[in-house]
């Protein structure tokens, strides 16, 4: 069970780090930022960018440990992880990515971020409809079809 957590960070460090903190904060670090609303931008985006953090971890948590993978592509998990927040959005990662992303934008008003989040979002339902989607459903077959009935791409559902 070591292995995948220590995978998992590694991975996380690199990709998750880069996209959803280390190039937004570059992206504001360059522009001129006035925030009409300071303390309330500050609370929003602090809030999103936590709640993002949150949800990849828990996510990337249950990769590891239920599903005896990881986030890459290239090392999957072995099972099928539809505990935990894949209960209610079969794409938690990323709404987790997203929020940090946006969390930022709010929280130094930055409209390159904004930019870069719709960029970084249209990314992601490509990759899921024409990757992620097609391979999940040929190495877990009717389960991830049962699946994708019950739970929806991106709107989170409160039952499952």
């Amino acid at each position: 069970m070591l292995w995948p957590l220590i995978k998992t960070a590694i991975f996380s460090v690199f990709v998750p780090g880069t996209v959803a903190l280390l190039i937004p904060y570059s992206l504001q670090k360059s522009a001129e930022n006035h925030l009409p609303f300071p303390l309330l931008q500050g609370m929003i985006g602090g809030l999103l960018l936590l709640l993002g953090v949150v949800i990849y971890f828990w996510c990337a948590w249950d990769f590891a440990v239920k599903g005896f993978g990881t986030p890459a592509p290239i090392d999957p998990p072995k099972v099928l992880v539809v505990r935990g927040l894949y209960r209610f959005t079969r794409n938690p990662m990323y709404v987790g990515v997203g929020a940090m992303i946006a969390g930022q934008g709010v929280l130094f008003g930055s409209q390159r971020i904004a930019i870069y989040f719709c960029g970084v979002v249209l990314a992601f339902n490509l990759f899921i409809r024409f990757y992620e989607e097609p391979v999940l459903r040929r190495k877990f077959g009717t389960q991830y079809d049962e699946y994708c009935r019950a739970v929806p791409r991106w709107i989170f559902r409160t039952y499952y």
